[in-house]
């Protein structure tokens, strides 16, 4: 299990009970950051590593996995949580995120962003640890979990979790509020899981300003490798999430089919209202909006999911007039 004193001087929360207040509190420290004045910060530059170091550090939550009061549930409530096709998967997730990110924070020499990514890499450790105890306190039954390796290529293993991050988090933000609109779960439970979904807000406007500071940094020589690195991650994640929607796993192995294609059929598995994709991609963008608008706007928001959700929507839009307008066939 992580370890979970957290690293940096920073403190966990004593005891419970946590008070409404103090909960408002933490939530709101972790969701609205401004830097100091409104200096621009250029792309590359120390003060956009410090912007974005900082941001991470002063917005950390202090909630402990070990004193979260998991809400009793009826029947129907702890079956439709135990179906859910997210367990096995969610847990590996973390085990490996935690590992990854580490061994990229362990190699690198500037302090900033190896305090900052160290960080990260013990939150997915803790969110690893949140997900135990859940599944301990329903009886939710896990796979044996298998054994990873530290990466090799540490800057690969970087880029396939914070881009696979950004991926998923941008559904999560989505499946999450329509779960919380349709109370298909105890508003207890789902209230208990904010924390960690606006933690994955943080990890992947962390991992976003990384990235451009990283690539304005590069040597001119080494940046066209670097976008050949980036796309090859895009294609491995674009084949990854084709193998599991065939039920294989990253290894190419038969995957648990509890796992498949939760991202397509999550709307049905945490609701129980009617939504069609397009709405559903609607309310990702919503809820992607207002995640990161509490947060100092010289930091650079993940973009790709939501442009590629923008197009496809709108290309839609333009679509259905254009054949709106076409003259029926007689």
């Amino acid at each position: 299990m992580p370890d979970l004193t957290p690293p940096l001087g920073l403190q966990l929360a004593d005891a419970p009970p946590a008070t409404p207040a103090l909960i408002e509190a933490a939530d709101r420290a972790a969701r609205f950051w401004r830097g100091d004045g409104a200096t621009p910060a250029a792309i590359g530059s120390a003060a956009h590593r410090a912007l974005a170091c900082r941001m991470f550090r002063e917005t950390f939550n202090p909630y402990k996995p070990s004193i979260i009061d998991w809400p009793q549930l009826t029947p129907d409530a702890l079956h439709r949580l135990v179906s859910l096709p997210i367990w096995d998967i969610a847990v590996q997730t973390e085990d490996k995120a935690m590992m990854r990110m580490k061994a990229y924070a362990d190699g690198i020499t500037d302090p900033e962003w190896h305090a900052a990514i160290g960080l990260n890499a013990w939150e997915e450790g803790r969110h690893r640890v949140v997900l135990s105890n859940l599944v301990e306190a329903y009886g939710i039954a896990l796979a044996p979990a298998p054994s990873y390796k530290p990466p090799r290529d540490t800057e690969w293993a970087y880029l396939v979790t914070g881009f696979s991050e950004c991926i998923d988090s941008f559904f999560a933000f989505g499946l999450f509020a329509l779960a919380k609109q349709s109370a298909f779960f105890p508003p207890e439970l789902v209230d208990t899981f904010e924390p960690v979904i606006q933690e994955e807000a943080r990890h992947i406007l962390l991992f976003a300003n990384w990235l451009a500071w990283h690539r304005r940094n590069l040597p001119l020589w080494r940046r066209p490798w670097f976008e050949l690195r980036v796309w090859a991650v895009w294609a491995f994640l674009g084949w990854e999430r084709i193998g599991i929607a065939r039920g294989l796993d990253d290894s190419g192995a038969p995957a648990s089919a509890q796992d498949n294609n939760f991202t397509v059929t999550g709307s049905k598995a945490v609701s129980d209202v009617e939504i069609s994709v397009p709405d559903l991609m609607a309310l990702c963008l919503a809820e992607n909006d207002r995640r990161f608008a509490g947060y100092d706007s010289r930091l650079l928001r993940p973009t790709t999911m939501p442009t590629l959700v923008r197009t496809v929507l709108g290309a839609r839009t333009v679509w259905r007039r254009m054949t709106g307008r076409r003259p029926a066939v007689a």
